[in-house]
């Protein structure tokens, strides 16, 4: 188990984040999984791997996990940053909803940002260590661009995007990556409410799950800094 890269993947109880942790372990890698609810472990055995209870909304889990996963483990290889949430919040709004909407953008801000800064944080001395430590941050489209009113997730987007970048600087003398995977619709149980495509013409989560795997396995000589992934034609 010592000679197995180890990877701490948030966001592991379902969707991109499940589907990650199940096509790692797959592959023989030693997963530590940031999960908020620990008895829903998707038939990945905990005795060969660490389910440990992070909560992005906690800033004292994410170095509690970290910790741990070096504890259990004796090193760390590689964070996937998964874990996230996708609030509607619009720029217009009446005073009658101005506690409801910082509400919603306090809590994106809290997961979409603060939750992989202090993963990052707590977790860079390890990957330095490591020499050849992956930083993957899946964070979305809305990253890249502005479409509709949803201005609330695209801000905390850019924002996790630019932490991204930060990590990309902080860590490449020696030898972390950070890759930034940005992909449109994924069918996820997040987008239920707002994406009106059919299902068969989303991308699905192990499509993102593979180019996780691909992003952790290139050489320090191969760094992607972003990948954009659409099942859509945009202009």
């Amino acid at each position: 188990m010592a000679n197995k890269k180890v990877i701490m993947v948030s966001g592991a109880n379902r969707g991109i984040g499940l589907k990650v942790a199940q096509t790692l372990v797959a592959q023989g890698y030693s997963v530590s999984l940031g999960m908020r609810n620990l008895k829903d472990i998707s038939g990945i055995d905990s005795k060969d791997h660490l389910l440990f209870e992070y909560d992005a909304m906690r800033r004292e889990t994410a170095g509690n996990w970290v910790e741990a996963t070096v504890k259990r483990y004796g090193r760390l290889d590689g964070l996937v940053n998964v874990a996230g949430i996708l609030n509607v919040v619009p720029l217009e709004g009446g005073p009658e909803n101005d506690d409801a909407d910082e509400a919603a953008l306090d809590a994106l801000w809290q997961v979409n940002v603060k939750g992989p800064w202090w993963l990052i944080r707590r977790a860079m001395p390890h990957l330095k260590q490591a020499k050849t430590g992956r930083i993957v941050t899946v964070v979305s489209m809305s990253g890249k661009r502005v479409k509709g009113v949803s201005a609330g997730y695209a801000v905390s987007k850019f924002a996790q995007m630019a932490l991204h970048h930060a990590a990309r600087n902080v860590g490449w003398d020696d030898g972390v990556r950070s890759v930034a995977i940005c992909p449109g619709w994924v069918k996820t149980d997040m987008i239920t409410e707002v994406c009106k495509l059919p299902d068969d013409q989303i991308i699905q989560p192990q499509t993102i799950a593979d180019l996780v795997v691909m992003a952790l396995q290139l050489p320090n000589q191969a760094s992607i800094g972003e990948l954009t992934v659409q099942c859509e034609l945009e202009m």
